[in-house]
């Protein structure tokens, strides 16, 4: 480069420059704009300002002849400045002046992130970047240069930040610290940095310097621009404060934009116009939401795909795509399911997404925010179901399909899509089954795209046909067509039906594979493998296989990976109505037999080597109609289920349904384990209800005990207790009832922890004591561990820790008798805990650790929390609020992967505290705030305390009088659910006077 202006005038490469003041200012404004003239009024405001002599452009022109002396002596051609009678000018070639080097290498930069190719975009930033040797144009103090040399460095901030973001995503935050750290010391009021610095700090477990960065941001604002700080910057310290950030970066997700849309089709044909015009609309008119409607089989979701497409590099960082199955077999995917899936799309590990509706909807909205994403909404059944799906903002792209106008939606462009015209079908059809073969018989392939009433599905299975027969005649195919079974009777649109096309693709397979298809429909997931498929027709894996192959080559089914298999809406539902004659109702029923008893065999397996020994005791018993099917998706365990626990709720109904009331609330049983671990409670407490209601059908009241038994869980873990207690005591009549005293020992110790929990003790001593009195008579060690584990617990919360030293001694001797590890780490846990709290910190510092290594040893992210937490309260109580609030924010992050919400608020609370002490009064009313309003929803009592406690304690200096009123409501519910922490808040109210 022979100029340089990034930085110190830079003149012939090197280090040489201009000395002369003036030649320095008029060379400083020709390159400012290389390859324009700049008038000599300017350069003459430049060079003098307000004070120009009446020789100034005698002494410009002397400047110029000055400055191509120099341009000689340094090898550059003195014809490199221009002079007209305008004013002056100066020629620069393509890499001759850094500044224009930047500018192309920072659009090179911008475009790579465009592409989502985030490693070059990283490199060129950073090459631009490095061209800048300090200050533009530094060391000349004319005003006119100071102020475009302003606009420069205000640029290079700009791409700073923009490079920023893209190492940040790439997951370069801890190399970024130092840089930024220096960058908002030099430009203390550039708030994009400042929220820059804190993702980056609270990405490396910092949260604490986060929050003091944002703390000083604060007080600069104020002080200096008497303001506060941007609504983007003050959310971002939300999120850090609550440890929102902690949940969504603190795995390493890949930083590969995400790319979830489907492929699109080759022989795209008869919507090219549709095409050009919704993205021209969407590109020109800056349309977010677009609607694309019509009838089942038009295409839809193929437009959608190619529009998706189409605009794919104007949504770098993610393109999603869902089935919300709103015209399906399958029920329509709810919006708790439907944004699970979605976050789930997004790199967010299921154990991470909240089971609360409302807050899967913030963690997506959270999730998206910043990123240029394209989501595909395919198969909508109503705008009810799509809306809370649509992010806000401007940066994103909603496609919606659907098979009928969402009239209903408050935003949206709508485009509905009518069936091709004659030549659109004719094209499509010659498209698939060869150009020239279609040519050479126009009336036939004519009389084909009528018969299949220009619905491109059906043109397509018409058309492979075709192409797989090629000795056939077009006017084969169209006789056929003409000859073919019955339409499918709700898919027809006037002359028009798909079902002529169906039954064409179902006779020509083999009759084996006829019999497999339609057996195929009964199946309610979406995908299926080749060993359900086994089981439906009762034939052995190996032919099975065979079978499913040629039903894809027939293109009557879809392989959507090796081994799993889908049907088409509409090729489901034709399979459907193959099986609805009388004289198929013997071999339904069978099949859907066969159906639910391979699918319970399976989940009983599992649940038989994942249970602990006390529930495997209601384990029922049951022996495979095929084992032989049974084996392989056993030995796979969770991940099995994870793939198809959809289908499972939805086969849980089918039983239901159909009159299979022992599947039924045995499947439930089986996948209650799987369900629960997996934080599917929705489903669990879906599948144990339906459960629940044939048992009372059928009668049988054992069946009865363990739906409400095990459907409690699931409201325990959403802190619903009064439902988990309601659905308890049923379910302890039953059994008593019943005789079956080991269950009615579990019930017992489960309602103790449940009272415990909603602040009823004298209920939860009374269960725990029934309890005690029932194993008296029983020399079961593995029910007393479990007995004396929710015991002791419970006590801990009460405050009663002398009862609960002796009773965790005795658990932590049971369970070493038994070696069951979660036992005693859970009895270390709690052993660690009381002697903390009774004042023994020397031993209870050591067995923390050990209780904090058991668990994390153990997969137990309740109990790691829990143990953090209680680590978390001795630091700050020794004075170290900063390290306490560190293990506060992983506890929290513990008690997210455990799905427990109450924890969350426990967590938060003593977060809060821990910020209090550190001196930042107005964070942690910002934060107690948040938590009450949560545990209030949950209508945990005791963490609506100590919220109201700590409001309490951070208005204390300020409001005294909204403090006295804070601490009497913490008190009266302390006082309800008989916490010691009362006394403590007794003691503030007496000092507060």
């Amino acid at each position: 480069m022979r100029f340089g202006i990034l930085g110190p005038l830079r003149v012939g490469g090197g280090e040489s420059t201009v000395t002369a003041g003036r030649d320095r200012i008029v060379l400083a404004m020709l390159l400012l704009r290389p390859g324009r003239l700049v008038p000599v009024e300017e350069l003459v405001d430049a060079v003098w300002e307000e004070n120009p002599p009446a020789t100034a452009r005698a002494q410009l022109q002397t400047c110029v002849s000055r400055l191509r002396r120099r341009f000689t002596e340094l090898g550059l051609t003195p014809e490199t400045i221009i002079t007209d009678p305008v004013g002056y000018g100066i020629r620069t070639a393509l890499n001759d002046l850094d500044a224009d080097v930047f500018a192309r290498t920072v659009e090179a930069g911008r475009a790579a992130v465009a592409a989502g190719r985030l490693g070059d975009a990283r490199e060129r930033f950073r090459a631009a970047l490095a061209l800048w040797r300090g200050p533009a144009l530094g060391g000349i103090p004319s005003r006119s240069i100071r102020r475009r040399a302003q606009a420069l460095d205000e640029q290079r901030l700009t791409v700073l930040e923009e490079c920023v973001d893209v190492e940040l995503r790439l997951g370069r935050a801890a190399e970024l610290i130092e840089d930024l750290t220096e960058s908002v010391d030099q430009h203390p009021l550039r708030e994009r940095l400042r929220g820059q610095l804190m993702l980056a700090l609270s990405s490396v477990g910092r949260q604490a310097d986060a929050l003091a960065v944002y703390r000083e941001g604060r007080r600069l604002y104020a002080d200096e621009l008497g303001i506060e700080p941007g609504a983007e910057l003050q959310e971002l310290h939300q999120r850090v404060l609550a440890g929102d950030l902690a949940l969504v970066g603190r795995e390493a997700r890949s930083t590969l934009p995400v790319r979830s849309l489907p492929r699109a089709i080759g022989d795209f044909t008869g919507r090219q116009e549709t095409l050009n015009r919704l993205v021209k609309e969407i590109e020109e008119d800056g349309t977010r939401i677009q609607l694309i409607d019509g009838m089942a089989g038009s295409g839809k979701t193929t437009l959608a795909v190619h529009v998706a497409t189409a605009l794919a590099d104007r949504y770098p960082d993610a393109q999603l795509f869902i089935d919300l199955h709103g015209h399906s077999e399958r029920r329509p995917l709810t919006t708790a399911a439907g944004v699970a899936a979605l976050l789930r799309q997004l790199g967010v590990p299921v154990e991470r997404i909240p089971e609360d509706t409302d807050d899967r909807l913030a963690l997506w909205r959270t999730e998206l925010a910043g990123l240029r994403a394209l989501v595909v909404l395919d198969n909508a059944g109503t705008a009810d179901q799509v809306a809370p799906l649509l992010p806000s903002g401007s940066h994103c792209l909603i496609l919606i399909t659907s098979r009928r106008r969402l009239v209903g939606l408050d935003e949206g462009r709508p485009s509905s899509l009518p069936v091709l015209d004659a030549d659109e079908a004719i094209e499509l059809l010659g498209r698939v089954a060869g150009v020239e073969r279609i040519a050479a018989e126009p009336e036939a392939a004519a009389e084909v795209a009528r018969r299949c009433g220009h619905l491109p599905l059906a043109i397509r299975l018409a058309g492979a046909r075709l192409a797989h027969r090629p000795r056939w005649r077009v006017a084969d195919l169209a006789e056929r067509l003409a000859a073919g079974a019955g339409p499918l009777a709700e898919l027809t649109a006037g002359q028009r039906s798909v079902g002529q096309a169906f039954a064409l693709s179902y006779a020509q397979v083999s009759p084996l594979a006829q019999r497999l298809f339609p057996l195929l429909g009964l199946y309610p997931g979406g995908r299926l493998d080749s060993r359900v498929a086994a089981a439906l027709v009762e034939l052995p894996l190996a032919e099975t296989q065979e079978l499913l192959d040629e039903l894809v080559d027939a293109h009557l089914v879809e392989e959507v990976q090796p081994g799993r298999y889908r049907l088409h809406d509409l090729l489901r539902e034709y399979a459907r109505l193959l099986l609805v004659g009388p004289d198929r109702q013997g071999e339904r029923r069978a099949a859907l037999e066969r159906l639910l008893d391979h699918h319970l065999s399976v989940t009983l397996g599992i649940a038989r080597t994942i249970e602990a020994a006390g529930s495997r005791r209601n384990i029922p018993a049951h022996t495979p109609g095929r084992p032989d099917l049974v084996a392989v998706p056993v030995a796979e365990g969770r991940a099995w289920f994870e793939e198809n626990h959809v289908a499972l709720t939805a086969l849980v109904r089918v039983a239901e349904e159909e009159g299979f009331p022992v599947h039924c609330w045995q499947l439930a049983r089986a996948c209650w384990r799987l369900n629960f671990e997996g934080g599917h409670l929705d489903e669990l407490i879906e599948t144990h209800t339906l459960g629940l209601r044939v048992a009372e059908r059928l009668g049988d009241d054992a069946a009865v005990a363990t739906m409400l038994n095990y459907v409690s869980s699931a409201y325990f873990r959403l802190a619903r207790f009064r439902e988990a207690i309601k659905a308890m005591e049923v379910a302890l009549a039953l059994r008593r009832r019943l005789g079956l005293r080991g269950d009615v020992l579990t019930t017992l110790w489960n309602l103790g922890i449940s009272y415990a929990a909603n602040g009823d003790l004298h209920q939860a001593e009374a269960k725990f004591d029934e309890a005690f009195g029932l194993l008296r008579g029983m020399s079961d060690l593995n029910a007393m561990t479990n007995l004396l584990n929710n015991r002791s617990y419970s006590l801990i919360g009460w405050g009663r820790y002398g009862e609960a030293l002796r009773l965790t001694r005795l658990h932590l001797m049971l369970a070493r008798q038994t070696q069951d590890r979660r036992q005693i780490e859970n009895a270390m846990g709690h052993l660690a805990i009381v002697r903390h709290r009774m004042g023994d910190l020397g031993p209870a510092r050591r067995l923390l650790r050990v209780a904090l290594h058991l668990k994390r040893q153990a997969g137990n992210r309740f109990g790691e929390g829990e143990v953090l937490n209680e680590i978390g309260v001795m630091e700050r109580v020794a004075g170290q609020p900063e390290r306490a609030a560190a293990r506060h924010r992983e506890a929290l992050v513990a008690m997210v992967d455990a799905g427990d919400r109450v924890g969350q608020c426990a967590s938060r609370n003593l977060l809060a505290r821990s910020i209090l002490e550190q001196g930042d009064a107005a964070s942690a009313l910002d934060l107690y705030r948040r938590v009450l309003a949560d545990a209030s929803r949950l209508g945990a009592r005791y963490e609506q305390a100590r919220a109201l406690e700590g409001i309490a304690r951070s208005v204390w200096a300020t409001d005294p009088a909204a403090s006295r009123i804070h601490l009497e409501q913490a008190l009266a519910l302390f006082r309800q659910i008989e916490s010691p922490d009362r006394h403590e808040v007794e003691r503030l109210l007496a000092e507060l006077g």
